[in-house]
């Protein structure tokens, strides 16, 4: 089977997290052929691959949004009918357009997207909605944001399209409709895995986000939830982490035959004989990340500033890529502000290698899924103190009414620096307890949390999905 797997802003480009995920699962498949649909912010990535792709990825198809901004208008005068402007009405005011009749329109290469946003007919439905909706704004402020919320989109529905027996996004947003315009083209069925819920992360980053005009900003929203209702809405099945994540997709309108909980899993053998670290004087504390806004290292590192104060044996080392650059600046000023000691960035590092040198591990981040990270953490028999986002929290305590295996760390609240303090104090304090929570936590990813497990989950979700389609 030729699989195509859609990603949005990280494999191949980014390590950890989701590529690590997506790069063993491809492995673990070698009967099937994989084409790899990445999509990336701008050019200047191309090619920069981190990873060496397995041998049965048969094709790499690169597109940057950023290009979409080199694309030159060509003088275009277009007729539609009522039904398309009512469609192209819907899909710039982001309520629910008819996506079929858009990919007829613009797959099919009878729209250009840079002309059409330079037609009278965009400038029409564009009015029409400033005068319902932003009375008040001025209207050179609306016409550019929407152009540059839409010219992206309207340039992947102009893409070339890289064939597959089936399309797999691992993610909804972009990815997501992309996967729906393959399967509208070559008439196969898509689905959807999400690690995280991308509608709740792209809100949280708008929310927070400098570069967005405050009047604007739930617009922005509402466009993401847009389009992660587009790619819903015709997948033949979509896959969570955890139960949790399964209802928050229902609430947003999936179907719930079409939903099914698959938990990640791990190559448990590689850490399994990780013994305890050797006595160094020191309690050292690992923090596997990408250095990104959304794993809030600066809550971390207020925290351990805290601490350091109460345990000065601390160490801190915070082991993973500067995914953004401009913030893992700010981090490293911070330690400096603060003045504080033993915080080490390693950059990106072989976690076997070194989960050894730590006694315990922490996470900060204000979004998650079922992070790898903790689960790694947890077969080289560390314990973990994580925050309450994603699945953290059951992973810790346990994930059903038959895990009794016991609490394998400490979770506190996203955002709170006296309680992450207080945590990492107690497991800094308290070796004997640490140690317990570190065996409760390998013994569940041994019970729970296979990679092999993971995979014959998503083998059957691929036959069921083709039974579905062909019924």
């Amino acid at each position: 089977m030729r699989i195509c797997v859609i990603l949005e802003g990280c494999y191949p480009y980014v390590t950890g997290g989701v590529s690590t995920w997506i790069h063993q699962y491809m492995k673990a498949m070698p009967e099937h052929e994989f084409v790899i649909w990445a999509v990336g912010a701008d050019s200047s990535m191309k090619g920069k691959f981190r990873y060496e792709l397995p041998s049965n990825v048969v094709e790499i198809r690169e597109v940057f949004l950023g290009d979409a901004l080199l694309q030159k208008a060509r003088p275009k005068k277009y007729k539609f009918t009522d039904e398309e402007i009512r469609t192209l009405h819907d899909f710039i005011n982001c309520k629910n357009p008819d996506w079929e009749m858009l990919f007829r329109m613009y797959a099919d290469d009878r729209i250009d997207p840079m002309s059409f946003l330079m037609s009278r007919e965009f400038l029409d439905i564009l009015t029409s909605i400033c005068e319902e909706e932003y009375t008040y704004t001025a209207f050179s402020d609306f016409f550019h944001t929407i152009r540059s919320m839409f010219l992206p989109v309207l340039y992947l529905l102009h893409t070339d399209i890289p064939k597959a027996d089936i399309y797999h996004s691992i993610a909804t947003g972009y990815s997501g409709i992309l996967a729906r315009l393959g399967s509208y083209r070559y008439h196969v069925p898509y689905m959807i895995s999400e690690h995280g819920i991308y509608t709740r992360e792209r809100e949280e980053e708008i929310i927070r986000a400098k570069w967005v005009l405050p009047t604007f900003k739930k617009f922005w929203v509402r466009f993401f939830y847009m389009l992660s209702a587009g790619a819903y809405d015709k997948a033949e099945m979509i896959t969570s982490l955890y139960s949790g994540a399964r209802k928050i997709q229902m609430d947003l309108g999936c179907e719930p035959d079409k939903c099914v909980s698959i938990g990640n899993g791990i190559h448990y053998e590689r850490f399994k004989d990780i013994g305890p670290k050797k006595q160094n004087g020191y309690v050292d504390i690992g923090a596997v990340l990408r250095i990104a806004p959304i794993k809030d290292v600066k809550t971390m590192i207020y925290a351990f500033s805290g601490l350091k104060e109460r345990v000065p044996e601390a160490r801190l080392f915070i082991a993973g890529p500067e995914d953004d650059k401009e913030y893992a600046r700010e981090c490293y000023d911070l330690v400096e502000l603060l003045g504080v000691k033993d915080i080490n960035f390693m950059g990106s590092i072989n976690v076997v290698d070194h989960m050894g040198d730590f006694d315990f591990t922490v996470l900060s981040s204000i979004s998650e899924g079922m992070p790898l990270s903790v689960l790694e953490s947890f077969a080289a028999g560390r314990p973990c103190v994580t925050t309450d986002v994603g699945n953290c929290k059951e992973l810790l305590s346990g994930i059903s009414q038959e895990d009794d295996i016991g609490m394998a760390g400490i979770c506190v609240p996203p955002m709170d620096i006296p309680a992450l303090t207080n945590a990492m104090m107690i497991m800094c304090r308290q070796p004997e307890k640490r140690y317990q929570m570190g065996i409760a936590g390998r013994n569940r990813v041994a019970r729970f949390f296979l990679h092999e497990e993971m995979i014959k989950g998503y083998q059957r979700v691929y036959s069921e999905v083709f039974n579905r389609w062909q019924a």
